[in-house]
């Protein structure tokens, strides 16, 4: 029995082949950096934790591509691949230039979809029509930077966008047909587990496709990082148990039909602060998966959303 719908198990139901991400590095900026809603970006934010070391600015979009399928066609030489425009803000600049790196990436040998990453308050209305547009013949998944449902968070944490921006660019881009997911953090400073059970059910209420969870890490040389060593108490690092029962509560309490893409991240060792919990994503996985078992818990169970069975995943692929 499946206790959650996991991201696997949508791409393996979109395509019939094998699927890989390779992520990219196009040499975005972001709009939180450079003055346009805020300076110094979020608050927890280094870019280093999640960007793999293939990933240089200073090579093109197809290298980039080259390098990370070199990586994986050994194990798995028959794969297809999904250009995942990860780090920064990849919808933020000119329309033409934005569709010249995703043209290029989709033009590498395998590709078969994008998927970009973004903030909500970065989506226009004409990219947005060349993205609806090209949804009906390649794979198109947009990952928006939600990260809280509440506004004092999203304050607090510099993000520089409102809820209701990304409750917006959401309903805006499902419509189009696009697949639409969302990034999120468990355990932000201020809010309580009242709130982070609170963001499923907001986000329960929106057309997503797919969500992505991970604890809050702190990271070295990071303006958090200065916040947490003026004031600890501020801030709560739950223990690995603690935090997979807190993540399960919150898969109860989220719609069952968008997919969970994960539930933990991890930064390299060198720049993490806290938690330390001294285990792989996978080994955390599975723990996860044993305890739901345990506690007899499935997503959407405890889903209190106004439609908790309506289908979420929108469009018909090729």
């Amino acid at each position: 029995m499946e206790r959650y719908r996991d991201f696997s198990s949508f791409l393996c139901e979109t395509f019939p082949f094998r699927v890989q991400k390779i992520s990219i590095n196009a040499g975005f900026s972001c709009p939180n950096r450079d003055g346009t809603r805020g300076w110094g970006g979020c608050s927890y934010c280094n870019n280093q934790t999640f960007v793999p070391g293939y990933c240089h600015t200073s090579r093109s979009v197809s290298r980039q591509m080259q390098d990370g399928v070199r990586f994986f066609s050994a194990k798995y030489p028959e794969m297809k691949y999904l250009a995942y425009f990860q780090a920064y803000t990849n919808t933020y600049d000119a329309t033409e230039k934005l569709v010249g790196k995703y043209e290029e990436a989709l033009a590498f040998p395998g590709v078969v979809g994008l998927i970009i990453g973004t903030r909500p308050d970065c989506m226009p209305d004409d990219l947005l029509d060349y993205l609806g547009r090209l949804s009906r013949t390649k794979f198109v998944l947009i990952e928006y930077g939600v990260e809280s449902t509440l506004d004092s968070t999203l304050s607090r944490v510099n993000r520089g966008h409102t809820h209701a921006e990304s409750e917006d660019a959401i309903r805006r881009t499902a419509a189009k047909g696009i697949y639409t997911g969302a990034h999120l953090i468990l355990g932000l400073p201020g809010e309580s587990r009242d709130d982070i059970l609170g963001h499923a059910d907001a986000l329960s209420r929106l057309p997503l496709t797919s969500v992505k969870l991970h604890q809050l890490q702190l990271i070295r040389n990071t303006r958090m990082a200065r916040e947490y060593a003026s004031r600890p108490q501020d801030f709560h690092f739950p223990g690995l148990d603690e935090y997979i029962d807190l993540a399960i509560d919150f898969a109860e309490r989220l719609n069952p039909a968008i997919a969970i893409e994960r539930f933990v991240s991890q930064s390299p060792a060198e720049l993490l602060i806290a938690p330390s919990w001294g285990v792989k994503n996978h080994v955390v996985a599975d723990r996860l998966r044993r305890r739901m078992a345990q506690r007899n818990a499935r997503q959407g169970r405890r889903c209190i959303a106004l439609d908790c069975t309506y289908n979420l995943i929108p469009g018909t692929l090729m």
